[in-house]
């Protein structure tokens, strides 16, 4: 299950299985995975100077994240707020170590393979963690109103009962360990990598379920768009035209069910009247990210070129919401809830003209198949949505996933890999979960 390289080749060892343990834990709250992924960056400096061989020149693209991570960092200079600004940098240290750690790391499909393992492991775990802790808080709700129903009107006040008890689980806060954000983009991105194949056991169309339970429960508008991009993307690369036209009646089944989730489908109502400040409590969050878009467009037309300062752009965008009125916004000191945005805020159009160029790269790398191309989606999408570059758990994770992602010889590629020296007794695996 572990990664197993050659005896005298510890320092990989270690950090392919401080990288696996960190995986598993990421579902699980930042505080556990941290100390692994620490450990797993010191090895992979070590491996650097320990290695004989020099980076791939065909991997060179990757040095746009250490250039991402000095841009930011450089902003310090005309920040006014340097604590915070310190604190970010040094969050976003993954940003430069681990990309350049890939580039001295030949790392074979098994390898990575097992990386989407572990996240998987943890996922489950964090579903029946937070289906736990939301079955047990609705049992508080409903227990003394049961019996009172019952007494009244029998079986129809019990069915009464459990519809309610369906509502409030559904427009509850489902995740209580991750943000639900962060949740929905491990969720997909492991659906992907595992729905390229047939589901050929009844474990793995039980995970399947699973997953989708969990993103609908989650109920993340921006995980629903995607689900949708990369479905049809899926149904489109079927061949036969039979089981094509079964999959969309299934796909059109299914967005029904995942649209009558009560804190997706209010969005519409909400979004129209964004402006009117005053009824928050009766909002959805898409309100509050819409106000943060509109905050953030007004903030970056002034400073366009350099932008305010990665110390500096959050405490801007936080009185520009008080100058606006968004109330809810400026008291919860939401950021932009966008990382294009958030670059643009922090570091004008030069941060986000490398950030942008990553994408296109990634996407030009992506194109090769649906099944990649929609891991692209996921990625940019999830980006559009949310500030991920903000968070450490957003920044290590696609700082380990980018990256692996736009080597020459992608994880996802259905190519057959070459495994590293340090395995014997092998010639080839071909990437396939």
């Amino acid at each position: 299950m572990f990664y197993k390289g050659e005896q005298d080749n510890r320092v990989l060892t270690i950090f392919w299985n401080s990288l696996y343990i960190a995986f598993l834990l990421l579902p699980l709250g930042i505080n556990l995975p941290t100390p692994f992924f620490i450990i797993s960056i010191a090895l992979g400096v070590i491996n650097i100077f320990k290695s004989e061989k020099k980076f791939i020149s065909d991997n060179k693209i990757l040095l746009l994240f250490p250039l991402y991570f000095f841009i930011i960092s450089g902003s310090l200079v005309y920040s006014e707020n340097i604590s915070d600004g310190i604190d970010l940098t040094q969050r976003s240290l993954s940003l430069l170590l681990f990309p350049i750690i890939f580039l001295f790391v030949k790392e074979d499909a098994s390898t990575v393979k097992k990386l989407f393992d572990f996240l998987l492991f943890g996922l489950i775990i964090s579903f029946f963690i937070n289906f736990s802790l939301a079955i047990s808080n609705l049992a508080e709700i409903i227990e003394g109103d049961l019996m009172y129903r019952l007494s009244l009107r029998g079986f129809y006040s019990f069915l009464g009962v459990i519809a309610d008890g369906w509502n409030y689980l559904v427009e509850a806060e489902f995740s209580q360990l991750v943000n639900p954000s962060y949740l929905s983009l491990y969720i997909l991105l492991v659906l992907s990598y595992y729905l390229k194949n047939k589901l050929t056991s009844g474990l793995r169309f039980f995970i399947v379920i699973i997953l989708f339970l969990y993103l609908f429960l989650l109920a993340s508008g921006a995980a629903y768009l995607i689900l949708i991009l990369m479905s049809v993307l899926l149904i489109f690369n079927i061949s036969d035209r039979s089981k094509r036209y079964t999959m969309l009646i299934l796909f059109c089944l299914g967005l029904t069910v995942f649209l009558k989730n009560p804190r997706v489908f209010d969005f519409y109502t909400e979004a129209t009247v964004y402006e009117q400040t005053m009824e928050y409590d009766n909002s959805t969050l898409e309100k509050f990210r819409l106000l943060s878009w509109d905050a953030s467009i007004e903030l970056i037309k002034s400073a366009p070129l350099l932008g305010y300062g990665i110390g500096d752009a959050n405490d801007i965008l936080i009185e520009k919401y008080k100058e606006l009125g968004y109330d809810y916004n400026y008291e919860n000191k939401y950021n932009s809830h966008n990382q294009f945005l958030q670059t643009l805020l922090q570091t004008g159009s030069v941060g986000f003209g490398v950030l942008i160029t990553i994408f296109i790269l990634l996407a030009i790398r992506m194109k090769r198949s649906r099944n990649e191309f929609s891991v692209f989606l996921i990625l940019f999408i999830s980006l559009m949505f949310e500030s991920m570059l903000v968070r450490f758990n957003g920044i290590v994770f696609l700082s380990i996933v980018i990256p692996l992602l736009l080597k020459k010889r992608s994880i996802l590629s259905s190519r057959i890999i070459r495994n590293a020296p340090a395995i014997k007794n092998s010639t080839s695996i071909e990437l396939n979960p």
